[in-house]
């Protein structure tokens, strides 16, 4: 299919009144968490769309073998699932128990690794049965999840990421994540993607491409105008899920609440 090619642009409403309504949450938000940039920053073409669960408040994503997995959140609502790509139809979940807010997920050595919010406790499950296997604790809120083959890395929502053990789940050390010389907060669900972590940050349709040895921003990902029409007053339903076919160099992103997945290229011209 045709591809569609989108580059960053600011988005000009009907009115000014529907401006002001829309802007004082996110863009707020969204300058609270991202610093003034002269770092480069890349737009994207859709190669596909997908069709995605719009219930799904989307917490972690990854890709495995031609499906998904997918963590999201919630009390009350939080699980963890495998969904076919081409579908979106859920072929296998999970409930987390109620008190239990899902957050980001990622697969090492063939067992899924799931966080909560608040809980201070995450759980590894066997990726076949989606049999529990384990409960660890962490020090900190719970937010995203990736790996690196060696670490678990992990935010929690602050400008901070942290590489913990994947046997013990003690950390090991952590970085600041910096654009230049300014924190870059609200660190949110974490993909690794050949030799970097792509970080969505909350409240933004930005991801940040870092370095995973200095925590410098190496670039940005601007992905404004994926985000379908119908869902700009949900606070809630933000741009948030990255998976990577590693492959076939496929991206995959999402949001929460979201009716689609897409496949982007970056389009950084």
């Amino acid at each position: 299919m045709d591809k569609v090619k989108f580059l960053p642009r600011k988005i000009f409403v009907l009115s000014l009144l529907t401006i002001t309504f829309l802007g004082m949450g996110c863009s707020l938000a969204e300058t609270e968490s991202i610093p003034d940039s002269q770092t480069t920053s890349c737009g994207y073409q859709i190669v596909n769309t997908y069709p995605h669960d719009n219930n799904a408040f989307t917490q972690g994503l990854v890709y495995y073998e031609g499906d998904f997995y997918e963590g999201t959140g919630l009390n009350g609502r939080s699980s963890l699932r495998k969904v076919d790509l081409e579908t979106g139809q859920v072929l296998q979940s999970i409930n987390l128990d109620d008190k239990y807010f899902g957050e980001g997920i990622t697969l090492f050595e063939d067992k899924l690794i799931q966080l909560t919010w608040k809980a201070q406790t995450g759980f590894v499950y066997d990726r076949e049965s989606f049999t529990k296997l384990q409960e660890f604790n962490y020090a900190t809120d719970g937010w995203g999840l990736t790996h690196d083959d060696e670490y678990l890395i992990m935010s929690d929502g602050s400008d901070s990421l942290f590489f913990l053990d994947p046997v013990t789940f003690e950390e090991v050390k952590r970085i600041a994540v910096r654009d230049r010389d300014q924190p870059v907060k609200k660190l949110n669900e974490l993909e690794y993607i050949n030799g970097e972590i792509y970080a969505n940050i909350w409240m933004s349709d930005r991801i940040a491409r870092i370095s995973p040895t200095s925590g410098q921003v190496l670039g940005w990902l601007d992905l404004s105008g994926l985000k379908d029409s119908g869902l700009i007053f949900n606070r809630d339903a933000v741009l948030n899920g990255i998976a990577y076919d590693h492959q076939n160099d496929r991206l995959f992103v999402t949001g929460k609440l979201w009716s689609d997945l897409f496949e982007i290229e970056v389009d950084c011209n």
